[in-house]
């Protein structure tokens, strides 16, 4: 991956990086949930067929894309931010960011705002020119589908199993909706009960916030009990049977996985450390750049 480096738009657009944070700021400030919801929408990005911001397209005639896709369709939020970001740009250095690195970008500040770490973002990726929901229906792994399923989309990604783990600690901010970890407070796995490991005070507040109904499928619950801010407490709640999705819970019960949870339990910083090596690796996954892809000049349309 040596095309990318984290000075690639020193001399092109020095003001970017400042920007972004400023933008991602102001939207922050208006609401916290924003942080969760960029990081979360450069993961469905690359998870899917790469970082080429395809992700960011919208549906054409003839093009059918992601946004609409089951994993995303009224979920996924923070485009805004990213067209705002992309309208700032092109005013101070036109034609020259790709919308693919605006995200990986945005998603780097958001973590850091919430308190987390901050790593250099290599950039110089390039925006592709197509976007699929079959690809995302398919390939953006589901919070009731087992671990091994997870792990095998990581791992077609040239992710790892450690990979899982640290990036699953992005749940440690923002919220699910209800329908995402239902079954597991009324019909878990068909048994007509609740999932048995889930801790019983957890149970019956999560059983309030979403009622057996379909009327409350898109009511939220927080992913950990510090919902703005960065931290390791994420992995403390699974040790504690309080993970609140399926495949967060499902971390403590895979030897694969489960040391490094307990690690990341009691070394905040060993989480950090990782998790950033992690979003730097993930920020890597399917890139185009030289002569590939293309910058375009508004994020939801192909030049």
């Amino acid at each position: 991956m040596g095309q990318l480096s984290p000075y690639y738009y020193d001399r092109s657009c020095p003001r970017l990086e400042m920007i972004v944070r400023y933008n991602v700021w102001v939207a922050f400030k208006k609401d916290t949930r924003i942080a969760a919801s960029l990081l979360r929408l450069h993961f469905h990005d690359c998870i899917v067929d790469g970082c080429e911001g395809s992700v960011l397209l919208d549906d054409t005639v003839d093009m059918k894309g992601e946004k609409n896709a089951l994993p995303n369709r009224n979920s996924l939020r923070g485009f805004d931010v990213i067209d705002n970001i992309k309208t700032d740009l092109e005013k101070f250095c036109p034609c020259t960011v790709s919308c693919t690195d605006i995200l990986t970008l945005a998603a780097r500040e958001a973590v850091y705002m919430s308190g987390g770490p901050y790593w250099a973002v290599p950039l110089g990726r390039k925006d592709g020119i197509t976007a699929s929901d079959k690809s995302a229906n398919e390939q953006i792994p589901s919070p009731i589908e087992p671990l091994d399923n997870i792990i095998a989309k990581f791992t077609s990604k040239g992710l790892e199993v450690k990979d899982v783990a640290v990036l699953s600690g992005g749940h440690t901010i923002g919220f699910a909706q209800c329908f995402t970890f239902k079954r597991r407070l009324f019909d878990f796995k068909g048994s007509g009960k609740p999932d048995p490991t889930l801790d019983t005070s957890l149970l019956s507040s999560l059983q309030s916030k979403c009622p057996n109904s379909d009327a409350s499928n898109t009511n939220l619950a927080p992913l950990d009990s510090t919902v703005d801010t960065f931290d390791n407490y994420y992995y403390a709640n699974l040790v504690n049977n309080s993970g609140l999705l399926e495949s967060d819970q499902a971390l403590i019960g895979d030897a694969r996985t489960a040391s490094l949870v307990n690690y990341y339990t009691t070394n905040p910083t060993l989480f950090f450390n990782d998790f950033a090596a992690s979003m730097v690796k993930l920020g890597n996954v399917g890139i185009l750049t030289g002569q590939s892809g293309q910058i375009r000049n508004k994020c939801g349309s192909v030049n």
